[in-house]
């Protein structure tokens, strides 16, 4: 059994815990630090050294960031402080905590996390992952293999409107919209996203995966089989997981 630490850094929390990568099961329960308000560079990764200190892991570490990551820098910063733009943050984390740290995008964790273990698991073709919460996280995967970093939370929609503005998690709390509402406005983005990436499956997961009963009825897309993620919350901590672990036998 190969057992590496995954840590997700999201909006609210700051939530990690070590993984079986053969399995995606957790071997512990997950431990939860709120995101430091802000979620400046320093105070996020002190919480991250934080939580390595909690597991006492003494091997590599997969962190999830809510931005485009490249090579271990986070190149953008759309909900958090602008002080991650251009940053090192494998070298960052890997300071801190005196672990091999691999940074992945917190969408793109999930979503390999979900077609290994989860709702896409032996789906062929091209399966896309939607994250809905502060905003719409994306993974785009076809027969296993990510596309990175593809953002589609930040394509425009006709008539001028943001998507993740204005069909996030966030934009439905923040607007007072019932489920029926915003399953309105999620299903006119999914039918955008057909019409551009003819996707065989979409796999709708974020804090709203827990509720599907509540939404996915009212869903309507043009072709494509929807599904919620199978992972939840715990998709994130387990992609992190295989990103480092992928890292670590290159």
């Amino acid at each position: 059994m190969s057992v590496i630490l995954g840590i997700d850094i999201g909006g609210s929390g700051i939530k990690g815990a070590p993984v079986d990568t053969a399995t995606g099961k957790l071997v512990a329960e997950r431990y939860r630090i709120p995101t430091p308000e802000g979620a400046a560079p320093d105070a996020v990764r002190d919480v991250v050294a934080e939580l390595v200190r909690h597991f006492g892991h003494p091997g590599p570490v997969g962190v999830t960031f809510p931005s485009i990551v490249q090579h271990g820098k986070t190149l953008s910063a759309a909900n958090v402080d602008r002080g991650w733009i251009g940053l090192d943050a494998d070298a960052l984390f890997t300071r801190a905590t005196g672990r091999d740290v691999t940074v992945i995008n917190d969408a793109d964790a999930a979503g390999l996390a979900e077609v290994r273990f989860g709702a896409g698991a032996g789906v062929p073709g091209v399966v896309l992952v939607l994250t809905f919460g502060t905003g719409i996280g994306s993974a785009l995967i076809h027969d296993g293999v990510l596309v990175p970093n593809t953002e589609l939370g930040h394509l425009y929609l006709k008539g001028d409107k943001h998507a993740e503005t204005w069909a996030s998690d966030r934009a439905r709390e923040r607007d007072d919209l019932n489920w029926k509402q915003w399953a309105k406005r999620v299903s006119r983005y999914l039918q955008y996203l057909e019409g551009l990436f003819s996707p065989d499956l979409f796999i709708i997961g974020g804090g709203v995966s827990k509720k599907a009963d509540k939404w996915q009825p009212h869903i309507e897309t043009k072709r494509t089989k929807l599904v919620p993620a199978a992972l939840q919350n715990d998709a994130g901590i387990i992609g992190a997981a295989m990103m480092a672990e992928r890292r670590a036998q290159a």
